[in-house]
């Protein structure tokens, strides 16, 4: 499916414009491995586990940077910033002699994604460049503010999707193909990356006609995006806070994973979540089912309509059939069809807001928690006494299709990747 174009903007242009940078890279010589020095995005990291794995990993993980550890906010964000400068200083990381896009690669078994990064120019949400799909929580954004303005600092790079840029995608292939990359390493979940830069000033420029016209949906990254966004807010124009770092993967050419995210309800025990919610759907239990089989039971059960698989006490239930007259009771008349039906939707006005009556707040952190791999989901549930609520993913064409609308799901609806790693090139505002 072909994204509309963009409108365009107050300087007459539109579409994606891509900028060269420095890359802020680590040094291999000062550090165990650069395997060992990178992480997932900061939202995927499961805290605190998760964490403290990275964090003894390597010293120098980049963790230290986007998920500081200190008592307050404020004393996080500033050892981010001390953390970051002291690497700099020590030699740790290391700027890019010379502005660049980075061609980078990622190959996780038999599925190969490659994509440009670079820093993209910031448009507002009516120019319709960059599309989000999903809703943002405040609390999230004004972390995510604060510890960029502290390190001054772009940690990690945005997802954006596009769609059929030929010159790009055959630039990036042909680096990918015919050159020695800059780094070529393999993390412990068994994904291969390699980075190159690219800095001939004619190849650079063709990038830049090539994306101009194009959108981009956000498919991973919506509170960073939005994060960008007030901080170009609060800076006068022409200021390096005009971009924000992102990698852009023509879908055409590399298709993302669409996955979903699940929810962890750490203070609803599995006994009272499945004794409620039996009211409004039809609750099967799956007896003798492992993880995988009760995957497999929940995508055949949502071929016909919502459904949710339940786990925390070692088994697994499967929610299906909801009652018609409860979703038309509480699930909002006005948005579009696409919309009413998404299994968050009715997660989180039915569910969650109705029967459960657990609040979605960035006050209340703890109440929800948001997990990208429903065996961390399962384990979470059981250590709480809690309960695991395992979702389907969207498809893709509903994503864009609601996108295109202005339409955004609720928050954590889905997980596209492979998601860029954290740590291996860093935007520092300082170096332009």
């Amino acid at each position: 499916m072909s994204i509309p174009g963009p409108h365009p903007g107050p300087d007459g242009e539109h579409g994606l414009r891509l900028t060269p940078f420095r890359g802020l890279r680590y040094a291999a010589a000062r550090v165990g491995s650069l395997a060992a020095v990178t992480s997932p995005p900061y939202d995927v990291v499961v805290r605190p586990d998760g964490q403290r794995h990275l964090e003894t990993a390597d010293p120098y993980n980049v963790v230290r940077l986007i998920l500081p550890d200190a008592d307050t906010p404020d004393a996080r964000h500033a050892k981010a910033a001390r953390t970051l400068a002291e690497w700099r200083e020590k030699g740790v990381l290391a700027a890019d002699r010379d502005p660049a896009l980075y061609v980078y690669e990622q190959r996780d078994g038999d599925h190969l994604q490659r994509g440009v990064i670079g820093a993209l120019r910031l448009t507002p949400p009516e120019d319709g460049v960059v599309l989000p799909h999903e809703d943002v929580m405040p609390g999230p954004v004004a972390d995510r503010a604060a510890l960029m303005r502290s390190t001054g600092a772009n940690l990690e790079p945005l997802l954006l999707a596009y769609r059929d840029g030929d010159a790009t995608a055959t630039l990036v292939e042909h680096t990918a193909d015919t050159r020695e990359p800059l780094l070529d390493t393999t993390t412990e979940d068994g994904v291969h990356h390699r980075l190159w830069s690219l800095t001939d000033p004619a190849e650079i420029a063709a990038i830049g006609a090539d994306l101009a016209g194009r959108q981009a949906l956000i498919a991973d990254g919506h509170h960073r995006w939005a994060t960008y966004l007030r901080l170009r807010a609060e800076h006068p124009p022409g200021t390096p806070w005009d971009h924000g770092l992102v990698l852009l993967v023509d879908t055409a050419r590399h298709p993302l994973r669409v996955r979903a995210i699940h929810r962890v309800l750490q203070r609803l025990p599995l006994d009272r979540a499945l004794d409620t919610a039996g009211r409004y759907f039809r609750v099967r239990e799956l007896p003798g089912h492992t993880l995988d089989k009760a995957l497999a039971v929940l995508a055949d059960a949502a071929q016909a309509g919502n459904a949710f698989v339940l786990a925390g006490d070692g088994g697994f239930h499967l929610l299906d059939r909801p009652d018609p007259g409860a979703l038309d009771r509480w699930v909002p008349a006005d948005r579009p069809p696409q919309w009413r039906r998404l299994d968050a939707t009715v997660l989180h006005t039915l569910l969650l807001d109705h029967v459960w009556q657990i609040p979605d707040s960035p006050d209340l952190p703890d109440e929800i928690r948001y997990i990208h791999t429903a065996d961390a989901a399962v384990e979470q549930a059981r250590r709480h006494a809690g309960t695991a609520v395992l979702m389907h993913p969207v498809r893709e064409h509903v994503v864009l299709e609601l996108a295109q609308q202005g339409v955004t799901m609720p928050r954590k609806s889905t997980s596209f990747g492979p998601k860029p790693a954290g740590g291996l090139v860093i935007r520092s505002l300082d170096l332009g």
